[in-house]
Order: C-alpha cells, then sequence, then structure tokens
C-alpha cells in the first residue's frame, strides 16, 4: 500500500473567449490527486490521505477516486469547500496556476487523522502546497515523523508560489524533508524557484548529504538528471514527444517510478541505496515513458500500465 497525502481540488480551463467572458472547463486535479490515479492506473494499490469536501466537487473527487480503484478509508471528509484552481496554459504548453479559495477541505486535517492512516504502509508520498500551508502541513509533517523507518517516505516539493507565495515557507519545508526523505523528486523549474545560486548537481550533493537514498532532477525536453550515495549523477534523454500540454507530467513521472519500484520489490530505502545502475535506468526509463504520454494529452490524464512502452 502506497499512501499519496495532499490535496484533491478542480482544475479550471479557459475553452475559449466568449466576447463577454470565457467557456470554462472544470476537472478533478490536485499533484497528489493525480499521483494516486497515476498509481492505480499503474497497478499499485494507493490509498490517498486528503481532506475530501462533501460539497459537489467534493463528491465527484471521491466517486473518480474510488472509480479509479484509490482506497479512501483514511480520507477525511470536513465541512469545508473545495479548491478551484485556474490553469493558464502558455503557447508552450507550460501551466501557471492560480488559487481560489483558502480554508479549503484539503487544509482542514487535524492530527486525530492520522489514526485512520495504517502504520504498515510500504511507502508515504507526501510534497505539493499541502507541505506549505496550515494547518495540513503540520499534520504531513506528523505522519512522516511516525512513519520514517517504517514506510519509504518519497517527497515531491513541487512548490506553487501563486499558492503560497513565500519562498521562505518552502525552503524551510524543503530542509525539514530531506533528512526524512528516502526518495526525493524535484524539477528544475522548482530548483529555480528555491535555490536559484544552486545547479541541479549541487543540489542533489546537498540532498544526499542530508540522507536523501534517491535524488531525482526532471528537467522537462532535457529529461533526468538522478544519483544515489554510490551512484554519480548520470542523465538520462527525454522521449521525443509532440507536447499538448505538462499537466501532470511530474505527477506522472512519480507514479510510474513508484510503481515501477513497487513491481521489482524496489520500495524500501536499503533496496535504493543498493540500486545499480542499470536498474536505476530501468525505472527512470519507465518513469519518463510513462510522462511522455502525459504531454501528448490534454490535462493530467495518466497512462495505464499497458500503454506505456516497458523492457519489463
Amino acid at each position: 500500500m502506497i499512501v499519496v497525502c495532499g490535496e484533491a481540488l478542480f482544475d479550471v480551463f479557459n475553452d475559449g473567449d466568449t466576447g463577454d467572458g470565457y467557456a470554462l472547463s472544470a476537472r478533478v486535479g490536485g499533484s497528489p490527486f493525480n499521483l494516486a490515479i497515476g498509481l492505480a492506473r499503474l497497478g499499485a494499490h494507493p490509498m490517498f490521505f486528503g481532506g475530501l469536501s462533501n460539497d459537489m466537487f467534493g463528491r465527484k473527487l471521491a466517486g473518480t477516486l474510488e472509480r479509479e480503484g484509490v482506497d479512501l478509508s483514511c480520507a477525511p471528509r470536513p465541512a469545508a469547500a473545495t479548491a478551484l484552481v485556474t490553469i493558464d496554459v502558455d503557447a508552450a504548453g507550460v501551466p501557471a496556476y492560480t488559487l481560489y479559495g483558502t480554508g479549503t477541505a484539503e487544509r482542514a486535517l487535524a492530527l486525530s487523522d492520522l489514526e485512520r492512516v495504517p502504520a504498515d504502509a510500504a511507502a508515504v508520498h507526501v510534497g505539493s502546497y499541502c507541505m506549505a500551508v496550515e494547518p495540513v502541513a503540520s499534520v504531513t509533517r506528523a505522519l512522516v515523523a511516525r512513519q520514517q523507518g517504517r514506510s519509504l517516505i518519497a517527497f515531491d516539493p513541487n512548490v506553487r508560489l501563486t499558492i503560497q507565495p513565500e519562498r521562505a515557507v518552502w525552503t524551510e519545508a524543503v530542509a525539514w524533508m530531506l533528512p526524512r526523505t528516502d526518495l526525493l523528486k524535484i524539477s528544475d523549474e522548482d530548483l529555480h524557484h528555491l535555490y536559484p545560486d544552486l545547479s541541479p548537481q549541487e543540489f542533489i550533493a546537498i540532498a544526499l548529504r542530508a540522507g536523501v537514498a534517491l535524488v531525482v532532477v526532471t528537467r522537462g525536453g532535457q529529461g533526468v538528471l538522478a544519483a544515489t550515495a554510490a551512484l554519480a549523477p548520470f542523465e538520462l534523454a527525454a522521449p521525443r514527444v509532440d507536447v499538448v500540454d505538462t499537466v501532470g507530467a511530474g505527477d506522472t513521472f512519480q507514479a510510474a517510478l513508484l510503481s515501477h519500484l513497487s513491481r521489482h520489490g524496489l520500495l524500501k530505502r536499503s533496496a535504493l541505496v543498493a540500486l545499480d545502475a542499470p536498474a536505476l535506468r530501468a525505472a527512470l526509463e519507465f518513469a519518463g515513458a510513462a510522462a511522455a504520454l502525459t504531454c501528448e494529452r490534454r490535462g493530467a490524464d495518466m497512462p495505464r500500465l499497458k500503454e506505456v512502452p516497458t523492457q519489463e
């Protein structure tokens, strides 16, 4: 069981100018929400730990997760509205996000909700803006502290400065997480936002010294840079792809990486520490191929296992 922690919300897209307004389409979304669905579609067994509203949006989010095979038995249902996020995609397919809503369901977790989360989970994934807003950030940290050494801890900062504009909040969250993280996935865009004076290689060295077992830096069309304490950083080229947009590509990459590790019995810290280069390359190639499929589709349409090219 892989527990995915964080937000489920609605992404609102502009479907065109109507003269005196916009035609909008609202779609289920949120980085951890996408990740949970991606894991389910790739054959893993995800459990979602995040606040789900009982409003019409929250009911749709819950119904979608359940239909995709995500376990909701530990997801709280607070009396709060669902967050809405507009996505403005530029000519290159790169999205910009604006949040509408505070005091919303994804933030409304309590320490008592941790009793819902199984202590024997194989892995716990955390990240995105629920690591940078309260009270959910403190609750998530408490879960990480409880599960460190019991579960593999995976972390993707997935920085959203439009939602939490205080850069220091993000860097403090990353600093707190590094000694407690087994698998860190971070984009070069996030690195630029948080550490503009550091190269990816310099950040990787810092993360490894802090105790991270596997560090993966995704760089869009430039591919991936990855390292462990035993394996020097190496580059893997990105698959060629006709990009529609990149919404959900990072979530797909992480879902595919975790699912691959799970299928191959590598979803534990000791296994990551002992990874050899061929095993790491195979995992990254699978994750990259899955992410490429998402880039060819509009929105966070995660691929299914049978769709992903593989050498397995």
